[in-house]
């Protein structure tokens, strides 16, 4: 059993940063890939980013793309989501995801194994 913690979210006005961090418990940390998923109300689960094993490959969202990055720490057993120039539209909970059994990117929910409990990010405009 891997435990996953997000945290870092929070109130933003839009053209602002925050960054997420997510801790997973695991000896084999650095050899999960990661990923980040986030939920509107009323939407969804959609696919944020995604990092493999080594952090030498990532995935992005068209939607975030160029504004967010994705990164991890593996003396930390740590994943980062760096997100910058926040819109209205990024609001929702935003959700870390291990992937186990296999070092590589998954964009897609199925992929993943382990899921933290979400963090509220807000962006007012």
């Amino acid at each position: 059993q891997v435990q996953v913690v997000e945290s870092g979210g929070g109130l933003v006005q839009a053209g602002g940063s925050l960054r997420l961090s997510c801790a997973a418990s695991g000896r084999t940390f650095s050899s999960y890939g990661m990923g980040w998923f986030r939920q509107a109300p009323g939407k969804e689960r959609e696919f944020v980013a995604a990092i493999n094993w080594s952090g030498g490959s990532k995935n992005y969202a068209d939607s975030v793309k160029g504004r967010f990055t994705i990164s991890r720490d593996n003396a930390k057993n740590t994943v980062y989501l760096q997100m910058n120039s926040l819109k209205p539209e990024d609001t929702a909970v935003y959700y870390c995801a291990v992937r186990a059994l296999y070092g590589s990117i998954a964009t897609h929910r199925d992929g993943y194994d382990y899921w933290g409990q979400g963090t509220q990010v807000t962006v007012s405009s």
